[in-house]
């Protein structure tokens, strides 16, 4: 045969034919379009061929003049492999799902490894990690990748100067650099509390310590609020004075907001596409036809697919198109001071502590020019004045 790529994909069928008379039988299959090949005489009344797979049924019917016997010694090919594997299925199957099964356990997230971080830092970013998608049991192609995951933690945790991320086979090791901050110590030496700037008394507790204010008293910065200075003249004993004292105190705050802004906010679509690809070439497997966005930002995210510890070539790319709109913003003039305002109230609040207040504002100075408005507003904010001074020798 000319092409024996193209006769072992049909199959072929090595066929062996007795009797006393060979060469009619040959010249009828031939007559009848089969092709013989390989033709060998065993014996005087014996002969072996081939022929394909196909046309062992025109065989059967161009022998049937004859006085012969016809048999099939083996077959080879396509059909017959096929057989052979069909046969034996349960084997094939149980090898490919166990190469599935360490395929899959290969590419998901067995570990988490923080270090360089304290219990407290260390929940805290496990937290955040969980909120990121990143936790054990997940496949690595559905988090987010390395320099994600980094940048992330780094603005989301105020309280670490900076994050190292690697991901070493199932396991991800982060190095973690906490900010130097630490908390103050308990105070134990004898200390006065004075004012950290003017104010008037609002509210006062004092736990140890003798108090030298009384509630709507006005004090200046540095002016003493509870001694550590108790027992008589002749014979004072330091404590360290403890309390809270709260003031009324005033904040100027100016601020600078636009009356006509343009700015870009995503909508919420999201269009997602999988593929898989090897060397270069993908196939696409989620996500078919393009979105019909004016504006979009693309993201994509590849990641290789491992095998145990080795990488294989092939990957999975996770694109992600979202949506996005172009905003024009205009306030009226009365909306502009009520959102500068808020602004100014919104800035100041994150610059006090947690357990002050603001008690009222007032509006000093608002000016409308080149297409803005700027607004200088007075607060009155509630907060703890009382910090510690410690006793100087004399005293």
């Amino acid at each position: 045969m000319k092409n024996q790529w193209v006769t072992f994909i049909n199959g072929k069928v090595m066929v062996k034919i007795e009797g006393r008379v060979m060469e009619p039988v040959l010249n009828a299959l031939l007559k009848t379009g089969v092709p013989v090949w390989d033709v060998k005489r065993k014996t005087p009344e014996s002969i072996t061929f081939q022929i394909a797979f196909s046309d062992v049924h025109k065989l059967r019917h161009a022998v049937r003049p004859f006085d012969c016997r016809v048999s099939f010694l083996k077959g080879e090919g396509g059909p017959f492999l096929l057989k052979r594997i069909w046969k034996n299925s349960g084997f094939l199957a149980g090898a490919l799902a166990f190469f599935a099964i360490i395929f899959v356990l290969s590419n998901m997230i067995w570990g988490i490894e923080i270090k360089g971080a304290s219990p407290e830092v260390e929940h805290q970013m496990r937290k955040e990690l969980k909120s990121l998608g990143l936790s054990t049991g997940k496949t690595q192609f559905t988090v987010p990748d390395v320099e994600t995951i980094q940048r992330e933690l780094s603005y989301r945790m105020d309280n670490i100067t900076w994050v190292g991320v690697d991901l070493k086979g199932t396991t991800f090791h982060f190095q973690v650099v906490e900010k130097n901050a630490p908390e103050p110590g308990e105070v134990t030496g004898a200390q006065h509390l004075v004012a950290s700037k003017k104010a008037v008394i609002v509210r006062m507790f004092v736990e140890e310590g003798d108090p030298k204010v009384a509630v709507t008293d006005y004090v200046e910065k540095g002016q003493l609020l509870v001694s550590g200075l108790i027992g008589t003249e002749d014979k004072p004993k330091g404590v360290p004075a403890k309390g809270e004292v709260f003031g009324e105190t005033w904040y100027k705050t100016s601020v600078d907001l636009p009356l006509h802004s343009t700015f870009s906010v995503f909508t919420g679509n999201e269009k997602r596409r999988f593929h898989v690809g090897i060397s270069g070439w993908k196939l696409p497997v989620w996500g078919f036809g393009d979105p019909e966005y004016k504006e979009s930002v693309k993201e994509v995210n590849t990641k290789r697919l491992r095998f145990l510890k080795w990488e294989t070539p092939i990957a999975i790319t996770d694109t992600s198109i979202k949506e996005k709109e172009v905003v024009d913003r205009t306030y009226t003039k009365k909306q502009a001071l009520a959102e500068a305002r808020k602004l100014a109230r919104n800035n100041l609040l994150s610059q006090l502590p947690d357990d002050a207040e603001i008690k009222g504002e007032k509006i000093l100075h608002e000016k409308f020019e080149n297409g803005k408005v700027r607004v200088t507003i007075h607060f009155k904010v509630i907060e703890n004045i009382a910090v510690g001074q410690p006793l100087i020798q004399g005293d």
